[in-house]
């Protein structure tokens, strides 16, 4: 069988994807991804798929960018004559699933999160509605990684009859495995590892940095993460400034966070919005303890109080309020909470489950 991936971002596939797109590959079928050409096209090759550089827009609408896309979606599923077409994001949601329909090539589509152009609503969230409308209407099945968003397209009448909820990706128990909780001699280490943007919560964190390790020298922050770069001139100053006064650690992008992680003491995720967030999964799977935005794609992945704590989305005070929590509570406490969010991911979200649904769907082809 032959399967054409399509997607915005060759990392996110590789990072959250790659033992999917291996199955596939060990069980003998042809895999050829669709995605903008950057440096991590070369990871993917490495797995044994065909890319196709596609370009792609990934924020906001340009009519004319949008249309071009979906006619060069058009071109390559008649060109390519994929058995079925898989999509992840928002545009290959919309404009690669609907040339797959109006091709009449069986596809099926990932709700990875329903991103601010929706959450925000106004003209442009019913524009988007109604996109998603048609395209996903005659989609085979439509996964979704939470509850939430599947009852907000379903309230839309969007995938009613066709709709299949994920535990977001999955983790790989093996690559992210329990690591022993570290010493606390030279400090408390918070961890983020976010996109650089806004909606990832990078204010309030960066705040945070400022007021809390500026009045505490045993607590150190880390920043993972590449800029998103239509709001790197927001953030490199004061990532740099940080940095100056000793108040924060930047990694920039790493191939592989889990090293990182597993030095940590406690993981912070104040993003605005998830579909569910691999972050917060890695976080558990490796034994840490974890303070998250209380909004759904986040609140999943850990039990308030017994593996990790929620805190308000969008609120500096709100963040800081929960770091001091954290860090009043005792070391073996915290190591604690980090050794039962491990059980909890082991039970609910090991990769296979997906993995396994993706199989089940293409057993029906």
């Amino acid at each position: 069988m032959k399967i054409l991936i399509l997607t915005n971002y060759a990392n996110g596939l590789y990072l959250f994807r790659k033992e999917l797109v291996e199955s596939f590959i060990k069980e003998g079928h042809q895999v050829v991804v669709s995605v903008p050409s950057d440096e991590n096209c070369k990871k993917l090759e490495g797995l044994g798929v065909e890319i196709i550089e596609t370009a792609l827009d990934r924020h906001g609408m340009n009519p004319a960018k949008d249309i071009k896309l979906f006619n060069t979606y058009l071109s390559m599923i008649r060109k390519e004559k994929p058995q079925v077409v898989l999509t992840y994001t928002i545009k290959p949601n919309i404009y690669g699933a609907m040339a797959a329909k109006i091709l009449k090539v069986p596809y099926i589509s990932n709700i990875t999160g329903l991103g601010t152009a929706i959450e925000n609503g106004g003209m442009l969230s019913k524009i988007l509605i109604k996109m998603y409308s048609s395209s996903l209407r005659r989609a085979q099945k439509v996964f979704f990684q939470n509850e939430k968003n599947m009852d907000f397209m379903q309230k839309h009448g969007i995938a009613k009859d066709n709709a299949g909820l994920l535990p977001g990706s999955g983790v790989n128990l093996t690559e992210h495995p329990f690591r022993d909780y570290p010493s606390e001699e030279d400090g408390i280490r918070l961890l983020a590892v976010v996109r650089v943007m806004r909606d990832k919560g990078i204010e309030e964190y960066l705040n945070a940095a400022k007021v809390v390790g500026g009045s505490n020298s045993n607590v150190h922050f880390e920043l993972v993460g590449e800029f998103e770069e239509d709001e790197r001139d927001k953030y490199e100053e004061q990532i740099k400034d940080l940095e100056k006064q000793g108040l924060l650690k930047y990694y920039g992008h790493l191939d592989t966070v889990e090293p990182v992680m597993a030095k940590s003491h406690v993981i912070v995720h104040p993003s605005y919005h998830e579909g569910l967030s691999n972050v917060l999964l890695e976080a558990a799977a490796c034994g840490r303890p974890v303070l998250a935005s209380n909004v759904h794609g986040c609140i999943e992945t850990f039990e308030d109080g017994v593996s990790g704590m929620a805190f308000k989305s969008q609120d500096k005070e709100a963040l800081i309020d929960a770091i001091k929590k954290m860090l009043a509570l005792t070391k073996e406490q915290r190591s604690e909470m980090g050794k039962k969010g491990r059980k909890y991911i082991e039970d609910h979200f090991d990769r296979n489950i997906v993995i396994n649904a993706y199989k089940e769907e293409l057993g029906r082809l």
